[in-house]
């Protein structure tokens, strides 16, 4: 069972950003906006609103994240036919959607007006959701405290390592050399569980954990 690698569309991220400003200019600068409009607009009202709840547990700091890769069996399942990569779009663009709204302390009458104003193929039922969980939860990142901890910046998930015995690497030349292998996962500030993963010789290990314990020795003279 894994979490989905990769981010959302740049380029949109740029644009979204212009609502807390005084233009929206979405549909310019990013093919793919329309068509990711297109993808939301096809979700059936009870699963965009599961996915909108999602987002906006991850935006009050509730949750790590929304699983892509999950998400993504579940719509099919229900045959909304949308692969991996415009799942990781449609969640993406929602997620900066709620969070420009939150920056600039938009109405739900507001984000919807720009919103429709942004896109051709919004459906009235896709827009209606996004009223709907706007007005009744969107105070909540709204509030002072919620949007002075409105994640910014990657949030560490889970981390684990195992050790192993290398054959060959680019580091480890040696037969039966071992290594330790390090799988991250962090949700990224829209919510995107990303996985990575890395091996390092044990020296390089040992000066890893060691960082960890200076660390660990700062906080505790805080």
């Amino acid at each position: 069972r894994g979490y989905i690698e990769g981010a959302g569309p740049a380029g949109a991220e740029a644009l979204l950003l212009d609502m807390a400003g005084a233009q929206l200019q979405l549909a310019a600068g990013w093919a793919g906006f329309d068509n990711t409009i297109e993808s939301i607009s096809k979700l059936p009202q009870d699963l965009f609103a599961e996915v909108c709840q999602q987002i906006i547990l991850h935006l009050e700091c509730k949750t790590p994240g929304v699983n892509t890769l999950e998400l993504t069996e579940r719509l099919q399942a229900a045959g909304v036919e949308l692969d991996l990569e415009a799942t990781k779009a449609l969640v993406h663009v929602t997620a900066l959607f709620f969070r420009s709204a939150a920056q600039s302390k938009m109405s739900a009458e507001d984000l919807i007006v720009k919103l429709a104003d942004s896109s051709n193929n919004w459906s009235k039922q896709a827009l209606q959701v996004i009223r709907h969980v706007w007005t009744e939860q969107g105070k909540l990142i709204m509030a002072p405290e919620a949007a002075k901890h409105m994640l910014t910046v990657g949030q560490l998930v889970d981390l684990q390592w195992k050790l192993g015995m290398a054959i060959s690497s680019d580091s480890c030349r040696s037969l039966n050399h071992p290594y330790v292998t390090m799988m991250l996962k962090v949700a990224d500030p829209s919510g995107e569980i990303i996985s990575r993963s890395f091996e390092m010789t044990v020296p390089q290990f040992r000066n890893f954990s060691k960082q960890f314990r200076e660390v660990a020795t700062a906080l505790e003279m805080v």
